[in-house]
């Protein structure tokens, strides 16, 4: 791909992904309206796994052609993304709330699931009967959560039930799924653009993986936290974001590894994996503490990440 067609693709993805997203999170939010299902389930599982497509392709199909450091470092590079510029950058533009729901349940399971990663890296790498668990991972978590959705009220204790959106269901539907059409399609684009870029200035495998890739494959997720937010859904954005670094190892990793093994070093991932976790603790100690991210909390998370990226072309 030549330089004027990796700028065209980028910036076709661009405009993809900021269509999607718009059509995503509406499409979503009025399906949640019309069958009383709550914004935070949506991001932590509708949103979540749409937006986690991009790293399963590109996870998979890099492990097929024997490019195992670029699916690790998808995975890994995608959750530092997430935590340190999606949130950071989504906290910076208006403060997010968080319900106590999601650090009760679903960030305790997103800290474990970013811990598991050096243990299970450590035997070379994820074999096809360890990416199946981690799939019935993903199942189970997919599963409890579905279950937490309320069941709606009887019509004598909804004193005013919400006004159902004006649009249909099957409208709705075809809203949010052209907008996961659309954002899959832009981070397609995004990726090949930038990654041609990179490589073309002879940027190793492993910070393609970790930082063009990961960013490119992230950029579903940030278009669709950033336009929630900016439409008063913050449950939306912070479900998503919290849903995809779980689903990026649980459903990530282990989709492409049944696909083909995935072979890894621990040590060459041992500053990766410690900044991931870093950024994960520092997130999860944000989020509980207040119980809100500020504007200040957004700009230390994107301060990391930026940390992470200086860090990446020092190392």
């Amino acid at each position: 791909m030549s330089g004027l067609a990796a700028a065209g693709a980028l910036l076709l993805g661009l405009l993809l992904l900021s269509l999607g997203a718009e059509w995503l999170v509406k499409g979503s939010v009025g399906l949640g309206r019309r069958f009383g299902i709550s914004p935070l389930i949506l991001g932590l599982t509708v949103v979540a796994y749409g937006t986690s497509m991009p790293e399963l392709v590109v996870s998979a199909a890099a492990a097929l052609e024997g490019s195992s450091a670029i699916a690790v470092g998808n995975v890994i590079g995608s959750n530092v993304a997430n935590l340190g510029l999606v949130l950071g950058l989504t906290a910076l533009i208006r403060p997010l709330p968080v319900e106590a729901s999601l650090l009760r349940r679903e960030l305790p399971v997103m800290v474990a699931t970013t811990f598991l990663l050096p243990p299970l890296l450590a035997g070379g790498g994820v074999s096809r009967p360890e990416a199946a668990l981690l799939l019935l991972g993903a199942a189970a978590f997919t599963v409890v959560t579905a279950r937490s959705i309320p069941k709606p009220a009887a019509p004598e204790e909804e004193a005013e039930p919400p006004r159902p959106p004006r649009r249909g269901a099957a409208a709705l539907a075809l809203m949010a799924l052209v907008g996961l059409a659309l954002l899959l399609g832009g981070g397609r684009l995004f990726v090949d653009g930038a990654a041609a870029a990179a490589r073309a200035l002879g940027v190793s495998e492993r910070v393609v993986g970790l930082t063009v890739v990961a960013i490119g494959t992230s950029a579903p997720e940030l278009a669709a936290s950033l336009v929630a937010t900016l439409r008063g859904h913050a449950a939306i954005a912070v479900g998503n974001v919290i849903g995809s670094c779980i689903f990026n190892v649980l459903f990530v990793l282990g989709g492409a590894g049944v696909i083909h093994p995935i072979a890894a070093d621990l040590r060459a991932q041992a500053v990766d994996l410690s900044a991931l976790g870093i950024v994960t603790v520092a997130a999860a100690l944000l989020l509980r503490v207040g119980r809100a991210l500020s504007r200040v909390d957004g700009g230390l998370l994107l301060g990391a990440y930026v940390a992470f990226l200086a860090v990446l072309v020092v190392v």
